[in-house]
């Protein structure tokens, strides 16, 4: 799946043991503002849940079935009435409902030849790495249909989301020689760069307002990593990098990191206050043995002044991409938490408790 490979393989995991040492059982912290954590997905891989703005449905990628590669999926909150959205064929990513309930965005390679994408030839020493796509992004009508191509770049134009009054979409896009955010009208129009920093700044997400955006990020400092990242760009994929978390206003002004931990942190969304982002992290996964990141990915809550650090789940496998119900009531999430289905990612929904 597009990023959540990618995400949960950036570090090699090594065990170790010590010697004369009575095991102790742990129990984790009560997850105390999730209740009523329930599985919606049963079938494939699934990620990237996000709510329509009546709070009734969720829209998302999946692999399931006899499909190779990911299609677009609308279901109701509750795991029913699961039905396919986006073309039968290519790669289909990022999605999220317009404002006004009747319309989606998504990114897709439908319009290019093959069942699915080709990968780019990716460099076998550097772990897990994540190939860039040819996705440009279509907006359709709920049901599919009226779909139409409204980007027109040779290379990756993903993660589009819509701002508040429907009159704007932020994007990732791998165009102009690097990985940057821009912002365009909802028609495709009209497409300006709002970072432009040499490096990875991807997940764009407007605050509930639309005065500002959220965003990841990791900028090359040494001779070394640039080096890297100029051959990432060229050759299409990015390869394991830590992710800072960024605030900027939503003409790209007004920059600033919330964020800074050498950890993995990444899919900031906004709680319907506009004062907090939730994310996914693997900060407290820090292993000693390797001095590395483990792969035990968490939720946490953070103000966007960055205080008021709060981590929000407490288990052993991955769980992110996390969005919250428009009225504040719900909270869906990707995570690998059923046991009876290793290494895949399904959605779960929970209670949101404040």
């Amino acid at each position: 799946m597009r990023i959540i490979f990618f995400i949960i393989s950036l570090v090699f995991i090594l065990s170790g043991c010590v010697e004369n040492v009575k095991p102790v059982k742990k129990i984790p912290p009560v997850e105390k503002h999730i209740k009523n954590v329930t599985q919606i997905t049963l079938d494939g891989d699934n990620g990237e849940a996000y709510f329509s703005p009546d709070n009734r449905k969720l829209i998302y990628q999946s692999n399931r079935g006899i499909y190779a590669c990911d299609k677009i999926w609308i279901m109701n909150t509750d795991g029913s009435d699961k039905h396919m959205v986006s073309p039968d064929h290519g790669a289909n990513t990022c999605s999220f409902f317009f404002p006004d309930g009747r319309r989606i965005v998504f990114s897709s390679t439908s319009h290019l030849p093959g069942v699915c994408p080709p990968k780019p030839v990716m460099p076998q020493a550097a772990g897990h790495v994540w190939p860039l796509y040819p996705y440009n992004i279509f907006v359709a009508d709920l049901d599919g249909s009226n779909l139409k191509k409204i980007t027109d770049n040779p290379q990756y134009d993903a993660e589009p989301i819509v701002s508040p009054d429907g009159r704007q979409i932020v994007f990732g896009s791998q165009r102009h020689g690097d990985f940057d955010v821009y912002i365009m009208n909802s028609d495709g129009t009209n497409v300006r760069r709002l970072t432009d920093r040499i490096g990875y700044d991807g997940g764009p997400w407007f605050s509930p307002d639309g005065k500002k955006i959220a965003w990841r990020a990791w900028y090359p400092e040494t001779k070394e990593e640039k080096a890297q990242w100029r051959d990432c760009m060229k050759n299409n994929y990015i390869v394991p990098v830590p992710l800072d978390l960024w605030v900027m206003d939503s003409d790209g002004t007004n920059k600033k990191m919330i964020l800074h931990n050498r950890a993995v942190n990444f899919a900031p969304s906004w709680h319907p206050d506009g004062r907090r982002l939730i994310f996914s992290s693997n900060m407290d996964d820090w292993r000693d043995d390797t001095k590395r990141y483990g792969h035990n990915f968490e939720l946490y809550l953070i103000n966007i002044d960055g205080t008021g650090l709060e981590r929000l789940t407490y288990n052993k496998v991955f769980d992110g991409f996390p969005m919250f119900s428009p009225d504040g009531k719900k909270l869906v999430f990707a995570s690998n938490r059923n046991p009876k289905k290793p290494r895949a990612t399904d959605i779960f929904i929970a209670d949101w408790v404040e």
